[in-house]
């Protein structure tokens, strides 16, 4: 207790962990760049989950980016967690960076591969990860969250906090403090593998909601889809392994498993299927995954961060990714209007 917390960029998940920091006594200041969402927290910051008991509002202290300045004129930040989509983060760590306590840190709280990025700005000795497994959370109005599923518990670890050289330090401890406050956590010695595992959860899913306009569980019960979105985890885990990640579990599927059905193996097909779709039958049917939700509200999507970003490392290691690279040049031709979020787009799709 007493460590002076900053949640820079307030969207979904940096305002769920946030709160259940704040209602357990944390001493949390809420950085965003939404003028209203900034304000209607002001009022207090609303909870809500499948369950009434997940309910509650928490009044918080909010800054508007202008207002930060103010920082400056108190104790330092022990702790920053960094929540921005991720091609805001370099300008919101060195935003808050400034503020920073001489044995503070910065937290990726995000999707995607942060890490070096903030590292450019702190340096690797301030930088630390955490992945948010299957979260489900959505910003659906300001100051409103509202998670799609219900919390993990002993069946599934939601954070995963990890320091990027893989040893076990008390400060990652204290992150998983504190993010446990949201749900179940752990700390991990193998911070890159869960965040490539992450990454190719991610690439299954998001653009493809961006790109067909379609909720997580639409796709997976569309078989062209599901089919396609096991090809695009497939290329992305076999570029993780060549990049040397020792991979976990990916959306409760052994990768190898996985990596076989992308790549057309029946047996492997069939398993598949049979988790994805029994998965699908304990979510909400109407979530959308992160990215989908960013194209309805006309935002700037993070493809080039996801399945471009395994695009981009695949060369690295002489491996293509195909599939990655043609879902996102879609969402980005979807995301400048050029086309509409239609299926077909995926289910007309031919490639070899």
């Amino acid at each position: 207790m007493g460590r002076k917390i900053a949640i820079m960029g307030a969207g979904a998940v940096g305002a769920y962990c946030g709160a259940h920091m704040v209602r357990e006594g944390e001493d949390v200041t809420f950085i965003d760049a939404w003028p209203e969402h900034v304000e209607k927290m002001r009022q207090g910051l609303h909870i809500t989950g499948t369950t009434p008991e997940e309910e509650f509002t928490v009044p918080v202290r909010a800054l508007h980016l202008n207002e930060v300045q103010q920082l400056s004129k108190e104790a330092p930040i022990d702790i920053a967690f960094v929540c921005p989509k991720s091609y805001d983060t370099a300008w919101s760590t060195m935003m808050i960076a400034q503020y920073l306590a001489p044995g503070g840190f910065v937290v990726s709280l995000q999707n995607c591969m942060n890490e070096e990025t903030i590292a450019g700005v702190v340096g690797w000795g301030k930088t630390l990860g955490c992945i948010a497994s299957q979260i489900s959370v959505e910003l659906y109005e300001p100051a409103h969250v509202h998670r799609g599923v219900k919390k993990g518990g002993a069946a599934h670890t939601v954070f995963r906090v990890g320091e990027v050289h893989g040893r076990i330090t008390d400060r990652a401890r204290e992150v998983c403090r504190l993010v446990a406050y949201g749900d179940s956590a752990k700390v991990t010695d193998n911070l890159w593998g869960e965040r490539w595992s992450k990454l190719v959860a991610n690439c299954m899913q998001n653009g493809l909601s961006a790109c067909t306009g379609m909720s997580g569980n639409e796709m997976v019960k569309t078989d062209a889809i599901r089919h396609f979105s096991a090809r695009l985890g497939s290329e992305a885990i076999r570029i993780g392994q060549a990049l040397g990640y020792a991979l976990e579990d990916i959306l409760h599927i052994d990768p190898e498993v996985l990596a076989r059905a992308g790549e057309g193996d029946a047996e492997a097909t069939k398993a598949v299927d049979a988790q994805r779709l029994a998965e699908a039958g304990k979510r909400a049917g109407g979530q959308r995954p992160s990215m989908g939700q960013d194209m309805v509200k006309g935002r700037r999507t993070e493809i080039e961060f996801l399945n471009g970003f395994v695009v981009r490392k695949g060369a690295e290691v002489g491996l293509q990714a195909r599939a990655n690279a043609t879902l996102t040049d879609l969402v980005k031709k979807v995301e400048r209007g050029e086309l509409k979020a239609d299926p077909k787009h995926i289910t007309e799709l031919r490639l070899n």
